[in-house]
């Protein structure tokens, strides 16, 4: 077939139509590849979405309907019943509220910072700058649950378990967070820093002015990061907090103990689990482009 088109066609337009024949191939394979990718995401996606939908549609449902059949997907006598019960019988209204003041104090802090530390690192020279990075990269290493035992104590002598200060502070010190934000200003020509500073700006200026509007993505990724941890974090708040009133959403939620067997208010339970989920659904929802943004600029891709 290529021998009659270069004979009937001058030699270049033989050469592209060979080579266009030579490409079909290769993009239909392409295309079957995309195709079966796409599909196996999918049917991964939905696997781990069922949970989900379950808990949704429990959520949803009444607890008398739920007795026959729990298993479905789809609401059963739908009623808004079971949040409403899910704030007035319990104190989940009062951990949902401590768990917003705490997140968001946890991620406003973190944020500022790890921002200032990371432009300290990447930007500023100082001497023992090498040495104080590798030190704070080695917090890495330290799992949380290994210093709970000096922070108990620390917090204890001074009077402050059952307090926002204590479920506040020790999460403020992000090894990660400094080595992303070091990460994005080393990225950074040192260039608009120098010209800035001929211009009589100072180190502040430079860092408001500046450097603060060109990471606010990575910034934005490191704050979800951070509102995820600290609104799902169940160990330090069960440790550092007695009394109820003062507990987050997680360690609240778990603190409700009931016997599946015995169960005969599923429809409340899943309904306090979906409003201890919501929040951070709703979170990387709206903002996973930001995230992938700014993990992508802290990595250095284009």
């Amino acid at each position: 077939m290529v021998t009659q088109i270069s004979r009937s066609a001058p030699p270049v337009e033989a050469d592209r139509l060979a080579e266009n024949a030579a490409e079909r191939p290769r993009s239909r394979r392409r295309i079957a590849g995309s195709v079966v990718y796409h599909v196996l995401m999918a049917v991964c996606a939905f696997i781990w979405l069922v949970p989900l939908f379950w808990m949704l549609s429990m959520s949803l449902s009444k607890d008398e309907a739920l007795r026959v059949n729990a298993s479905s997907l789809i609401p059963q006598d739908f009623t808004f019943e079971n949040f409403r019960n899910a704030f007035a019988i319990s104190l989940v209204g009062r951990w949902f509220l401590n768990s917003v003041i705490v997140t968001a104090s946890t991620t406003v802090l973190t944020v500022a910072l790890c921002t200032m530390a990371g432009y300290a690192f990447a930007q500023v020279p100082f001497k023992g700058r090498a040495v104080l990075y590798a030190l704070v990269l080695g917090g890495l290493m330290v799992p949380f649950e290994a210093v709970f035992i000096p922070l108990f104590t620390m917090f204890a002598g001074v009077d402050q378990h059952n307090t926002y200060h204590a479920l506040v502070l020790p999460r403020l010190a992000s090894a990660l967070g400094v080595f992303v934000m070091t990460q994005f200003f080393s990225k950074v020509p040192k260039e608009y820093s120098e010209a800035a500073m001929v211009d009589g700006a100072g180190r502040w200026t430079v860092f408001f002015r500046i450097m603060v509007p060109l990471a606010r993505p990575a910034m934005l990724s490191l704050g979800i990061i951070v509102f995820v941890w600290s609104w799902n974090d169940y160990i330090w708040p069960l440790v550092s907090v007695s009394d109820r009133e003062m507990f987050t959403i997680t360690p609240g939620l778990a603190s409700l103990k009931l016997q599946w067997s015995n169960a005969q208010n599923l429809g409340s339970i899943m309904a306090r689990g979906v409003v201890g989920a919501a929040p951070v659904l709703i979170v990387f929802l709206l903002f996973q482009r930001h995230l992938i943004r700014g993990i992508t600029l802290s990595s250095g891709e284009k």
